[in-house]
């Protein structure tokens, strides 16, 4: 299944699935509307680590304006907290994933959040449009493959 750039290349795509077999067309039509999901899924995904980034970052910001020595709640999961005291504002542990920390300064750690988020919105831009695209070929796959069904009822 080639689509030419350009304006023409959903007629082209329409053209070319004229030609394919009922099965062939259920099978792309399928495997477009699964693809479509994983998408989303992604997509979703990417949204849940932006703000995840987001809510980081600002919480090193709000970290770096506490005086040394200010008693507050430290998370050591999402539910759990002890009791703790700042002891240097400056020093932040960065989570880089798998289970590994990097001791970064407090703008090293707003920056790294900040490439992050910065990485995940092109990630998330760039999944938009695939999406977009692989949406359009279920949809053009399955209102073909309606009209050869319609063709073929009345004959059997």
């Amino acid at each position: 299944m080639a689509a030419s750039k350009g304006g023409g290349g959903a007629e082209v795509r329409v053209a070319e699935m004229e030609k394919m077999s009922l099965e062939h067309l259920k099978s792309l039509k399928e495997q477009s509307d699964l693809e479509v999901n994983l998408l989303q899924d992604s997509l979703n995904n990417i949204r849940t680590a932006t703000a995840r980034l987001e809510i980081a970052s600002n919480a090193l910001q709000d970290l770096s304006l506490r005086p040394q020595g200010k008693k507050m709640l430290v998370p050591l999961t999402a539910s759990l907290y002890v009791p703790g005291t700042l002891d240097d504002a400056d020093k932040v542990l960065v989570d880089v994933g798998t289970g590994y920390f990097i001791e970064k300064t407090m703008s090293e750690g707003r920056d790294y959040c900040e490439g992050k988020i910065n990485l995940l919105k092109s990630n998330f831009d760039q999944l938009i449009e695939v999406a977009s695209k692989t949406k359009s070929v279920a949809d053009e796959a399955g209102m073909v493959l309606q009209a050869r069904l319609r063709q073929a009822g009345p004959v059997s």
